[in-house]
């Protein structure tokens, strides 16, 4: 019996796919789940999986543009196929007794709701393989979304069908894998007659071994040191931050030195070239960048501010205030105070708009940017205007370390209502930096440099900032922006008024 094969729903708002490969080609035989096709929408790219197992007769060809529901290819059952594509695999599937039994329910596992504005995930990492048997609630994959990396864990006992392979991004609700639910455990595996010495002796290896986690992947690149140099002392021999950290490099061993005639030559001028999938997170950082230039009436405002006053207060109390606090006094927390204050002389800078309507907000949520291996994040530091200025610095390292460690959660990095990014600390001068929606508005600090400047009749050398404000036109004004903007000069050029409150 033939079974058509139609463009699944993968979204509310998606109506039609373009089918951007065909993996298999007409004729061919094809097993059950088996991955035929790639599919890409304007918002994903997602696989195509075999409903059963058989000969393949395609429909629709490469490139073309189909709408949701349409038929594209079929599959002839074949009974030697299916019979075959159903005899569980000696090398892949655990061996069965007595202990374990099929139950013949097939549970399948989808990509969760994990936030209200994400909508796709790309799976990191497999921590199981094909064919092994899984247990409810164990971790078998870890899943990325442009905002956060998360664990997936069994939905149910049984053998796990992997339908969604390492690098996939899939919608939410996408297909990721099947489980083949079970009832007891498997006896442990016992070595094929044909395996070869060497897969008896790693039997017991987990596929998790040699795997680092995304934080200690992160630690062991600053090292320069490779996750075969490293044992893993996590769930099946997985690499985890705390063996990153104490990997030491190893000793550099001296090489004899080649000889010309052994030597590879470097060909002057050569034009090499390497393509690599960009990441879940760059290409939504990429469509939100497009759609704020496109979608909001964006203009940037400027003013310098003098450092000296902020700077000259820190000398002085820095050391007290790490004793007292246990946390260093930085820039961040008075530019916070003070955008803090001017956020409430100047509601309509942390607004945002909703459709026909403008919402005001009566508290100030400070999103934090943050560079890390991923890309930028931008966690929120919560009702700041009611924090002292060591909670802020305390919230900042908290914040930004987790950023860099890739464990901020989604409610971590939601809600927003005010951005800051410091450009300065790679030694940006002056930039115009992009609003983060729905936010209204965002402001770039830049490096502190040395000039002359007219104080009193007499040119004086002080440590000068220049402030860059990009906000949304829809909602403020010229001369809100403006005034927003000297307000946090004035106070962070007198900080004793952000001690005071006036």
């Amino acid at each position: 019996m033939a079974h058509e094969v139609k463009i699944p729903t993968v979204g509310e708002s998606i109506t039609e796919v373009t089918i951007a490969n065909w993996l298999k080609k007409e004729g061919d035989t094809v097993k059950m789940d088996e991955v035929i096709a790639e599919l890409e929408s304007d918002k994903a790219t997602f696989e195509l999986t075999a409903p059963q197992a058989g000969t393949l007769r395609i429909f629709k060809q490469k490139g073309e543009v189909v709408p949701i529901g349409t038929t594209i290819c079929e599959i002839a059952a074949d009974g030697g196929t299916a019979a075959k594509s159903t005899t569980p695999s000696t090398t892949t599937t655990p061996t069965k007794s007595n202990s374990m039994k099929l139950t013949g329910a097939i549970k399948e596992m989808k990509v969760p709701a994990v936030g209200e504005s994400i909508t796709e995930v790309t799976i990191s990492t497999w921590l199981k393989k094909e064919g092994d048997y899984v247990k409810l609630d164990e971790v078998i994959a870890e899943v990325e979304s442009d905002k956060a990396t998360f664990e997936l864990p069994a939905e149910a006992n049984g053998i796990l069908r992997i339908i969604a392979t390492e690098k996939t991004t899939l919608p939410i609700g996408g297909l990721i894998c099947k489980i083949e639910v079970a009832e007891g455990e498997p006896a442990a595996a016992a070595p094929t007659p044909t395996a070869p010495p060497a897969a008896a002796t790693a039997a017991g290896t987990s596929y998790a071994a040699g795997h680092a986690s995304p934080a200690a992947a992160k630690i062991l690149d600053e090292k320069g040191i490779t996750a075969n140099q490293v044992t893993g002392t996590g769930v099946g021999g997985r690499i985890t931050k705390e063996d990153a950290t104490k990997a030491q490099p190893a000793a550099k061993e001296t090489k004899p030195v080649a000889t010309p005639a052994a030597a590879v030559p470097v060909v002057p001028g050569a034009r090499t070239e390497r393509r690599e999938k960009m990441t879940s997170l760059r290409k939504t950082i990429a469509r939100r960048l497009v759609a704020v230039k496109n979608e909001t009436a964006m203009l940037t405002t400027f003013n310098e501010v003098d450092m000296k006053p902020v700077m000259d207060l820190r000398s002085k109390y820095k050391d007290q205030f790490k004793e007292k606090h246990g946390v260093g006094l930085g820039f961040m927390s008075f530019f916070t105070k003070a955008i803090c204050v001017a956020l409430k002389d100047f509601p309509a800078v942390n607004a945002s708009i909703d459709k026909d309507e403008i919402v005001y907000h009566d508290y100030c949520d400070i999103s934090i940017a943050v560079s890390t291996p991923r890309g930028l994040v931008v966690p929120v530091i919560r009702n700041a205007e009611s924090l002292s200025m060591a909670q802020i610095e305390s919230e900042v390292v908290r914040l930004a370390t987790k950023g860099r460690d890739g464990k901020l959660t989604i409610e971590e990095m939601t809600g927003g209502t005010f951005s800051i990014t410091n450009g300065g600390v790679f030694g940006s001068m002056l930039s115009t930096p992009i609003i983060n929606p729905p936010q209204s508005a965002i402001l770039g600090m830049h490096n502190i440099v040395e000039r002359p400047v007219a104080k009193n009749g007499e040119v004086v050398v002080r440590p000068i900032m220049y402030l860059a404000l990009s906000y949304d036109h829809r909602i403020i004004d010229g001369r809100e922006s403006v005034s927003f903007l000297v307000r946090v000069k004035e106070l962070l050029e007198d900080p004793g008024r952000l001690i005071l409150g006036v």
